[in-house]
């Protein structure tokens, strides 16, 4: 699939500006994070591992934290959306809000270091 810019490149409209806002959001949260691929979809790395995906489905937007714990413990902030073991789906209509993002960012940095050690 290519880097996130690459992926970027290939959609239009409020769905692009949606996502493009996800991963200026995770960019700033973690600034280390380079552009990737990870499970075949463009993504930020962080020390190796996938930090966070952001596409474009047919029916909905969806975020990958790569970790179904962290999907599972941010649950409380989700009500409005549907989510998956390991994915939250949203639309350029409904939004993630920014600080949901920002914290479900986090907890997968937090995530990887634990485990880098």
């Amino acid at each position: 699939m290519g880097t996130v810019s690459e992926y970027l490149g290939t959609i239009d409209g409020p769905d692009r500006a949606a996502l493009e806002l996800v991963y200026s959001i995770a960019r700033e949260t973690v600034p280390e994070a380079e552009e990737g691929t990870s499970y075949a979809m463009a993504a930020l790395i962080y020390r190796g591992k996938g930090l966070l995906a952001a596409v474009q489905g047919k029916k909905f937007l969806s975020i990958y934290p790569y970790s179904g714990s962290v999907v599972a413990s941010n649950l409380n902030l989700l009500d409005e959306f549907v989510t998956t073991s390991g994915s939250i789906h949203f639309s350029a209509a409904n939004q993630l809000p920014e600080a949901t993002v920002r914290r479900i960012v986090q907890a997968r940095r937090v995530e990887i270091d634990a485990k880098a050690g």
